[in-house]
């Protein structure tokens, strides 16, 4: 049997299969795109891996959360944000890992550094009013009017009664030269002159001379007003020329003179007020101006004195008594200066390290830098170099920061120069290369504490007592003490030494901490250039 196919549909069937053969191309091409495309996507998936901000040892191929502290963990940093480089040093924070760690930043600004200055003093006479007695003829006292010391006296009061041979010659060749005053004038006067460098006065000499006959008793008199604080004679006693016989003090004008350390001087200046209170009269304040700063440091004691002038016309003001005494001023140069606060510096006692924002970062960033600090201001510190104004620091959490960038390898407090160490946390991963190996050192982030507090001291000797006392603890990983802000910040295991401990180490070794004083045998036992002025 015969079939017969027309043109039309021929062409039918080669449109059904062109259509066909289409269909199925566009539907196995679709399919292995969106296969190749969701094998690249899982490829990078599985590139990605994941850290935690506060503990940068925590690596994981998924997001999760820190096995540590429970932190959301974060894609690691590539290298770039951006297109744009990062330091390697940089060390980056998400929101909540700044919460967590407290952490809070502050711009840096100039201002003009202002410091209350605390200062300890005591009252003393005043140098230009003290008067010494001393014989200017030889004789025997015969009597005192002044019989203890304290006791007050008038200018020109006597004080006692002298015989003296060689006043009584010295009379009679004033009466024998009288007789020749018209003829030979110049005998007449050399004989009065020379009984008034024998301290007599004009109205003594002149009753010799209308008397006609000589005096054989004296009388010495106070050349000022005051008080007496000193007598070296008594009734009988035989001085010679020069002699010293009282010691008068006029008290209606006294110095109160206060110790300043060297760290303070730059911020003393003359004409600055000072504040202070005596411990012998309560519930009264007493102010004054800086007359006068010591232009020298005592050798024993490193202070210069500082001093201030005061009228004691009802004598309050009684020499000796301890003062009390705080200086508000700005530096002597009273210039604007780059201002941090005390909170935002890692002070080793070497080096002052803070942690700069790194600007134009979608997550925070931040990094390490060393500056030089100028004087302490207050709850501040000048920077003398490392930073410029408007720069970001961090101000609070700074030690966390730090602790991270520690774990992480990078530039840090305790590592300045990079490289990984060891983490009290493994929890199984590879342990990090370039770990500190040092046996004595427990770098745990856990357990380790840093703190800085004050401790007294003078010279380099003391700087090498003070370490060396602090070290010898187990668990104190470093200890540096600044001889210029007289500051010491240490390391330490929590877990096997305490605060309070380290503390105790260093006052027994002689020196007085914040919290403990020194005993006082040990210290009256070190070295003369060691003897700090104690509080």
């Amino acid at each position: 049997m015969k079939t017969n196919i027309n043109k039309r549909d021929i062409k039918l069937i080669a449109i059904t299969m062109v259509a066909g053969l289409f269909l199925g191309w566009l539907f196995f091409h679709s399919s292995s795109n969106e296969t190749s495309h969701n094998h690249e996507e899982q490829t990078e998936a599985e590139e990605t891996v994941y850290t935690c901000s506060m503990h940068p040892q925590i690596k994981q191929n998924k997001p999760g959360l820190c096995p540590i502290c429970a932190m959301d963990l974060v894609p690691m940093e590539t290298g770039s944000i951006e297109g744009e480089h990062v330091d390697p040093n940089e060390i980056q924070m998400t929101e909540s890992a700044l919460a967590l760690a407290s952490v809070q930043t502050t711009i840096v600004k100039k201002g003009i550094p202002e410091k209350d200055v605390q200062l300890l003093g005591k009252v003393k006479a005043d140098e230009r009013k003290i008067s010494e007695l001393t014989a200017r003829f030889g004789g025997r006292i015969e009597k005192l009017f002044i019989n203890y010391t304290g006791q007050q006296v008038k200018k020109g009061e006597k004080l006692g009664t002298i015989y003296s041979p060689e006043l009584i010659t010295a009379q009679k060749e004033l009466l024998e030269a009288l007789k020749y005053k018209t003829s030979n004038p110049s005998f007449y006067k050399a004989s009065r002159a020379k009984l008034k460098l024998w301290d007599l006065t004009e109205q003594q000499i002149d009753a010799i001379e209308t008397r006609g006959e000589t005096k054989t008793f004296f009388d010495i008199q106070s050349p000022i007003s005051g008080t007496v604080t000193k007598r070296h004679v008594s009734i009988g006693d035989y001085v010679k020329e020069g002699s010293p016989l009282f010691e008068v003090i006029n008290l209606s004008k006294v110095w109160v003179l206060f110790d300043a350390y060297e760290s303070d001087l730059p911020w003393i200046k003359k004409g600055d007020d000072i504040e202070f209170t005596l411990q012998s009269v309560p519930g009264k304040q007493f102010n004054g101006k800086v007359t006068f700063i010591d232009p020298f440091i005592d050798a024993q004691t490193r202070v210069a004195q500082v001093r201030v002038e005061l009228r004691n016309t009802d004598g309050q003001l009684k020499p000796e008594m301890f003062a009390n005494g705080i200086l508000k001023s700005n530096t002597a140069q009273n210039t604007n200066e780059l201002l941090i606060p005390k909170s935002a510096i890692l002070w080793t006692g070497k080096r002052a390290v803070v942690y700069v924002k790194v600007p134009d970062r979608e997550t925070s960033s931040f990094i390490y830098r060393e500056i030089v600090l100028g004087p302490e201001a207050g709850n501040f510190y000048v920077v003398s170099e490392g930073l410029s104004e408007g720069e970001e620091i961090a101000m609070n959490g700074v030690f966390k920061i730090d602790a991270a960038a520690q774990l992480a390898g990078k530039s840090s407090m305790m590592n300045p120069g990079g490289g990984q160490v060891s983490t009290g946390h493994n929890h199984g991963e590879t342990p990090l290369k370039g770990a500190d190996e040092h046996a004595g050192h427990d770098m745990s982030d856990a357990n380790l504490n840093h703190e800085t507090f004050k401790v007294s001291g003078n010279c380099g000797m003391c700087e090498e007592t003070i370490e060396t006392a602090a070290k010898a603890l187990e668990g104190v990983n470093e200890a540096d003490w600044s001889q210029e802000t007289k500051m010491i910040h240490v390391s330490f295991n929590s877990d096997k030494v305490k605060l309070a401990e380290i503390h105790k180490a260093i006052a027994k070794a002689g020196y007085d901490t914040e919290l403990e004083k020194a005993i006082d045998e040990v210290y009256n036992g070190l070295p003369g250039c060691c003897q700090y002025t104690r509080e």
